[in-house]
């Protein structure tokens, strides 16, 4: 009898929650760090014009992408596990026939005195 209890694959098991929450600091680093990026050209880029605009209001509505994403964790879905390992069907062992004849004996000879 097969043991019923499935072993799950590495594949299929979701991210551990160390590495999401790292994933989750870095997405959040970067875009904070984009934002002051856009601030700082917001103020230095000189002169004034339709781009400090864009920049100006990258930098206001970064905080908020920011923290969205960042709270945003991955996809809760449950996932089956999927084994990579798959039992195949194949035919048992071919069953040994007896013959009940007596078989047939080689002898070697070496040479002539042998014989």
């Amino acid at each position: 009898m097969k043991n019923a209890r499935q072993v799950p694959a590495v594949t299929s098991l979701p991210q551990s929650p160390r590495d999401e929450a790292d994933h989750r600091v870095r997405r959040y680093a970067l875009t904070m760090t984009i934002r002051i990026v856009c601030f700082a050209l917001m103020v230095l880029v000189q002169p004034y014009g339709w781009y400090t605009w864009v920049f100006g209001i990258s930098a206001a509505v970064l905080p908020y992408i920011a923290v969205v994403f960042a709270n945003a964790g991955s996809d809760s879905t449950e996932t089956g596990a999927e084994s990579p390992v798959q039992e195949l069907d194949a035919p048992g062992p071919a069953p040994i026939e007896t013959d009940t004849t007596i078989p047939p004996v080689f002898t070697i000879h070496e040479g002539p005195k042998d014989r």
